[in-house]
């Protein structure tokens, strides 16, 4: 008898546990920000094949399913994995091979750094290095190149700033590149002084010597990409946009991912080129769950802090400077209308008030209504007050970087003045426009941790904690927009939403694990948070515990 009812409790049991789910995942025991359409929290996910399939309590879902992982989370903070609205990645990647100068307080400090870089590659090889700004140092001026030209006279050297909108180069490199006192050329600019270049380079002119620096071949390009993937799945990245790129490095990006090794999500930008015009057309747009191109990245003019961007009235701290676009505006207008022809999406470069007008009315000429086109303005950084409805007006994208106000608050107003720099870092007025933004953080130009654009965004603060109460604080995003901006609202910007960037059935398992809850804590708190796992596809990418 004893035997039977044995029997029968052990038929009982595993009949029960068979008709259970099968989940490849269970995520259980922690406070879960979905960031779906009520910003609902829940206590657990169950993931099956990449996907989410469930999420509810604990209890309910270890009910439901047999998993073949089970993760505790300790009570911690699960969000949607980030989304970096704006960045360039490849360009990063390709950059930790080069000499750092970020952070450096002088000249003489990258003068100093180059003499111990120089020693780790060949003669005669390009020296190349980025991340300088004249901004932070006591004499806030270009320097002049002699110093590179005592130094390295049998190397090219060209050290861009932080921007990307002007570099400082040696005299092999000129003579390399044909450049001379008397180049002239549009959207850009070759300093000279008594008859001579100095070394520096504003905007197109530094594509006359990038044009002459040997492109990164299949290897070298694969190992960019995974050191980059490897140092964004630990700052909690699972998609990134790459603003720029041209169909060759989108090969190198494919080969990647057919090896498995690239696992990164990427949406790229193809820079306005005819070749990549002309290759993506024929080809039409890609899109796999790692890949989408289906946009174009244009560039209007250059950077605030280089004074390149193009303002409406002078600098306010260079009489009679403008700054410039960087093709004229019928350029810009036969783009648009080749894009808009094709059903792609239009990305565009605008940092000055005049740039982005410029561009925001072009835009119009096409759209010329609401419209669901998704066509971004990348950066929108100084607006007049006059135009921030056409974002609005004709459904216009903001796509901004909250680190650049807290990067550029210490020298914006010398630049614009008291009054246009209120129309400056505006992402709360920008977010009125069409009641979303998407946020990125621009890297390399500023750092890639994501949290640092949730705290500029939220606190508008340096890490330091100053101003005491922030910057421009009628222009900073609540918490719940901040997230939204770096989930959901980045993943509308591409297209994605439907897909990615909220933890909802169906949707891409993306998850970023934090120790610390972004909605409740204090500044201060949110500069020691940590990442504690990055998800990818239901894959733990990243375990903090295994450094």
């Amino acid at each position: 008898m004893r035997n039977c009812i044995a029997i029968l409790f052990a038929a009982i049991f595993f009949t029960s546990c068979s008709s259970a789910d099968e989940a490849d995942m269970i995520l259980y025991n922690g406070k879960v920000y979905t960031v779906d359409s009520s910003f609902s929290i829940t206590e657990a996910i169950a993931v099956k094949d990449g996907k989410i399939v469930a999420a509810g309590t604990s209890e309910e879902l270890k009910k439901q399913f047999q998993a073949k992982e089970q993760i505790d989370l300790n009570g911690k903070f699960l969000f949607p994995g980030f989304i970096d609205a704006h960045a360039h990645f490849y360009r990063y990647g390709l950059g930790l091979r080069e000499c750092d100068l970020v952070g450096t307080a002088s000249w003489n400090e990258i003068l100093q750094r180059l003499d111990a870089y120089a020693k780790t590659i060949p003669a005669g090889e390009w020296i190349i290095g980025r991340g300088w700004d004249q901004n932070d140092w006591d004499v806030k001026e270009f320097p002049i190149n002699d110093s590179l030209n005592k130094r390295f006279p049998n190397n090219p050297v060209i050290l861009t700033r932080v921007d990307g909108h002007a570099a400082i180069v040696n005299d092999y490199a000129l003579q390399k590149a044909g450049v001379t006192a008397s180049t002239k050329l549009v959207g850009g600019d070759v300093f000279v002084q008594n008859g001579k270049p100095t070394g520096v380079l504003i905007d197109n002119a530094i594509d006359l010597i990038g044009k002459i620096i040997p492109n990164a071949n299949a290897a070298q390009a694969k190992e960019a990409l995974l050191k980059a993937q490897q140092n964004c799945f630990a700052a909690g990245l699972t998609t990134i946009d790459d603003c720029g790129l041209d169909f060759e490095q989108v090969e190198h990006i494919e080969q990647a991912y057919k090896s498995g090794e690239l696992k990164m999500r990427l949406y790229v930008m193809l820079s306005d080129a005819k070749k990549n015009y002309d290759y993506i057309f024929k080809r039409g747009m890609i899109k796999t769950e790692r890949l989408n191109v289906r946009s174009f990245k244009v560039y209007a003019d250059g950077a605030l802090g280089s004074r390149g961007a193009c303002l409406l009235q002078p600098y306010s701290d260079q009489k009679d400077h403008y700054g410039f676009l960087l093709r004229n505006p019928a350029h810009f207008d036969s783009v648009a209308a080749v894009i808009y022809q094709n059903k792609f999406q239009m990305c565009t470069h605008a940092i000055g008030d005049s740039g982005n007008r410029t561009i925001l009315n072009i835009y119009g000429k096409y759209l010329k209504e609401k419209n669901d086109l998704r066509w971004r303005i990348e950066h929108a950084q100084v607006v007049n007050t006059n135009d921030f409805n056409l974002f609005g007006m004709y459904s216009i994208v903001p796509s901004v970087q909250p680190t650049h106000a807290t990067s550029d608050m210490y020298w914006a107003e010398q630049r614009l003045g008291m009054e246009r720099v209120k129309g400056a870092y505006a992402f709360n007025d920008l977010l009125k426009q069409n009641g979303w933004i998407p946020l990125g953080t621009d890297f390399p130009v500023e750092d890639i941790d994501p949290l640092k654009t949730f705290y500029a965004a939220v606190f508008r603060k340096d890490a330091k904690g100053w101003p005491a109460q922030g910057y421009q604080m009628e222009n900073a995003l609540t918490r719940e927009a901040t997230i939204r901006g770096m989930t959901i609202w980045a993943a509308r910007s591409n297209f994605e939403e439907n897909e990615k960037g909220s933890i909802e059935k169906g949707k891409l398992a993306d998850f970023v694990l934090l120790d610390t809850d972004l909605m409740n804590a204090s500044f201060e708190q949110i500069l020691q948070a940590k990442v504690l796992k990055t998800i990818c596809g239901g894959e733990v990418v990243y375990d903090g515990r295994k450094k």
